[in-house]
């Protein structure tokens, strides 16, 4: 497979308090990866370092061949990248399609209406709601909203901060349905997901962070199929 996304000892964290310690990971084209690991160990904020919006220290970041370590997120995004986050990720106060606007502010008309009409294929339960206000919304299909925003600007890599967290299980499916779908659009996909079982159960690979580091990578079915990471990182009980 074509490699997509090479890090390699990644250093970052937020003005002068360092969260990565050194991480290497890599993503190829077209595959689904999710990174797991306790709350506080640093996942978002790797996501984060990536996209631009926290502090790059040390370590290269190369994707689809070119060093893109320390790119403002404005570039990053013109290089068909793009991140929701966990948290404020839709404006409340505007109609859905405002918010699908908001995503391809720069299209010509023209464009960002196909690409708006594609995001409805994608995410068929948000058309019916399009004059709806976005707080209108119910938590799953405000996730689909920040979804199809993000997709508005036709992405090859997308980075996703914890999409199913506060979702009820039935909505959680379907996030995690829809996102691996996008891989039929030629979008690759890396995630930070907190149930895990759910994400890894449609990757191709996992990686497991802790401390800051990279502790464990492996398939993802074999992560899942690990009795010790199950105990300690996936909430299965021992018999």
């Amino acid at each position: 497979m074509t490699r997509l996304l090479d890090v390699t000892g990644l250093e970052g964290g937020y003005g002068s308090v360092k969260i990565l310690n050194g991480i290497d990971l890599y993503v190829d084209k077209g595959e689904f990866v999710t990174i797991i690991g306790p709350n506080g160990c640093g996942k978002s904020t790797f996501i984060k370092v990536l996209f631009g919006i926290a502090t790059h220290y040390e370590g290269t970041v190369i994707h689809d061949g070119e060093d893109v370590s320390s790119w403002r997120t404005d570039r990053l995004v013109k290089r068909g990248i793009a991140y929701v986050p966990q948290v404020n990720n839709v404006f409340p106060s505007l109609t859905v399609y405002e918010n699908l606007q908001m995503g391809g502010i720069r299209l010509p008309p023209g464009i960002l209406a196909e690409r708006i009409e594609r995001a409805f294929d994608m995410f068929p339960d948000l058309k019916p709601r399009v004059s709806d206000l976005a707080a209108s919304l119910s938590g799953g299909q405000r996730q689909m909203l920040a979804l199809s925003r993000a997709l508005i600007s036709d992405p090859q890599f997308l980075l996703l901060d914890e999409p199913t967290a506060a979702l009820s299980p039935l909505y959680q499916q379907q996030i995690i349905e829809r996102i691996d779908a996008l891989r039929e659009h030629g979008i690759t996909v890396l995630i930070v997901e907190q149930n895990a079982r759910l994400s890894l159960a449609r990757s191709d690979r996992g990686y497991i962070m802790a401390g800051g580091e990279i502790v464990h990578t492996a398939k993802a079915s074999e992560i899942l199929n690990d009795p010790d990471i199950g105990k300690y990182f996936l909430g299965i009980k021992d018999e």
